[in-house]
């Protein structure tokens, strides 16, 4: 077991704009500490290559004092986020996407999916709740090409629904980590969780 993840790369997804939440929230305070160091922790020490990848200056200068790889950037899309984390990792056999606001997000959950895709390594693998799939999503080295060309706008999930016969899903027994804080209610929610 010198080397149970192979050679996997995660890409934290940092890049949204917060609208609904009134700003960015991956600086919100969450149990002490800004809400991306969640996503950070969860992800620590599983993959071979990992990048934050936002828009915003604050979170860059965060993972900078972390010594957590962080590419800023200022385009648009979300199309654009997945093809710069992609782009920055360099050669892996397949990616982890990690939402940075899913504060509950457990690291166990993080390496099981990580595990599993070393075992199967043409499979696009998510967690899931009561049947309902969510994120993070890892996604195999064959859809890369596909990744780095999403349509304006998309994410990878256009790819799970393209190819659904290529989905396995992990069946989770708590659901409350797979919820995005998406305003400032939903996040006091989950810090009481």
């Amino acid at each position: 077991m010198d080397d149970p993840y192979g050679n996997p790369g995660c890409v934290i997804l940092a890049s949204g704009l917060g609208t609904r939440f009134g700003g960015n929230k991956l600086m919100a305070p969450f149990r002490g500490q800004p809400m991306i160091c969640r996503a950070i922790a969860a992800t620590d020490g599983i993959f071979s290559r990992r990048v934050v990848v936002t828009r915003h200056p604050e979170v860059m200068e965060f993972c900078r004092e972390l010594d957590v790889p962080a590419l800023l950037h200022a385009l648009p899309y979300r199309s654009d986020t997945v093809r710069l984390g992609l782009e920055a990792l360099g050669d892996v056999d397949g990616c982890l996407f990690c939402p940075g606001d899913q504060p509950l997000l457990t690291q166990q959950t993080v390496a099981s999916l990580a595990l599993w895709a070393k075992s199967e390594p043409d499979s696009i693998l998510r967690p899931a709740f009561e049947g309902a799939p969510g994120a993070p999503v890892f996604f195999p080295k064959w859809t890369f090409p596909e990744l780095k060309t999403l349509p304006t706008g998309k994410g990878g999930g256009i790819l799970a629904k393209k190819y659904p016969a290529s989905v396995k899903l992990l069946h989770l027994t708590d659901g409350k980590q797979l919820q995005d804080a998406d305003t400032p209610e939903t996040l006091a929610w989950l810090a009481r969780q």
